[in-house]
């Protein structure tokens, strides 16, 4: 791993001959050193996709040049969607919760281990359960009761916070509360949440003892991007546990609980990353 700064691109455009040498031309040319590279072609779409990473301290176009020089060189050339991004600019994640807090102990865990590349300026939820958690962890802690009358304002006032404190991107974890359509138009493919697998089969408030009643073999977690679709995002990350015919309830809500902590973080870290690329309502993960 390098610790030098690295620019990191995401694309995405209509498959062609010569695409990869393309964008290397464009990064060698410059004195840019590629220190990692992947590509996929989705053959039915004709669609390609590429992650390419390159060193920075060498490369010859200033970073506060470098979105023009690509888009007038390369990216409008091959009409492509693309994003750059830098190693060195920590992520602004906000953190929403509501009273299950197994997520929140993760991801404060990992923050504080120094295993992300990230700031976390603020924690909000609809309850105050973690509020002395947020402050232990040195995070601002904002809470903000939410009824069917309020919503809207709430919400407003959420928005307002996170545009003074320049948040990119907000994680879900295990927040109980739909967000708006007015809401989420604001943080595209930026809201990740976490929620387990049960759903459409086993729905309600208690779906871990509809499961046990029913005998399952495996429970999952999968964790996506939020739409303005109900749990319908582009999938960033799956994973499942097998359950035991002498498991109990409690057993199944422990095994949930601890692989919805491990799903979401392997979701964060993607993003931290700059490792997922959004096409129509699927993700292409590069790892």
């Amino acid at each position: 791993m390098t610790t030098s700064a690295s620019a990191i691109l995401l694309a995405e455009c209509p498959d062609q001959a010569g695409l990869i040498a393309k964008v290397s031309a464009f990064i060698s040319t410059n004195n840019g050193n590629i220190i990692d590279l992947e590509q996929h072609v989705d053959s039915d779409d004709q669609r390609f996709f590429m992650r390419v990473e390159w060193q920075l301290d060498s490369f010859n176009i200033d970073r506060n040049a470098l979105q023009k020089a690509f888009a007038e060189q390369v990216g409008d050339p091959l009409n492509m969607n693309w994003s750059i991004a830098f190693s060195d600019i920590k992520p602004r994640l906000a953190i929403f919760v509501s009273q299950h807090g197994h997520c929140l102990f993760d991801i404060l865990a990992r923050h504080q281990s120094g295993e992300w590349n990230v700031e976390i300026p603020l924690i909000i939820s609809n309850h105050r359960d973690y509020e002395s958690l947020a402050k232990n962890a040195g995070i601002p802690f904002y809470y903000f009761p939410i009824t069917a009358d309020n919503k809207q304002q709430q919400e407003k006032a959420q928005l307002g916070l996170l545009a003074e404190h320049k948040i990119d991107s907000i994680v879900l974890a295990r927040y109980m509360q739909i967000l708006s359509k007015h809401f989420i138009q604001h943080y595209p493919h930026q809201i990740i949440n976490i929620h387990h697998s049960f759903l459409p089969a086993f729905p309600g408030a208690k779906p871990y003892h509809s499961a046990h009643e029913r005998g399952v073999k495996i429970i999952g977690a999968t964790s996506h991007y939020v739409t303005t679709e109900l749990d319908a995002g582009p999938i960033i990350e799956q994973d499942i546990v097998r359950i035991r015919h002498n498991d109990s309830v409690g057993d199944l809500k422990r095994k949930g609980q601890d692989n919805e902590k491990i799903v979401l973080s392997r979701a964060i870290r993607h993003h931290l990353q700059h490792e997922v690329l959004v096409y129509k309502n699927r993700c292409i993960v590069f790892t």
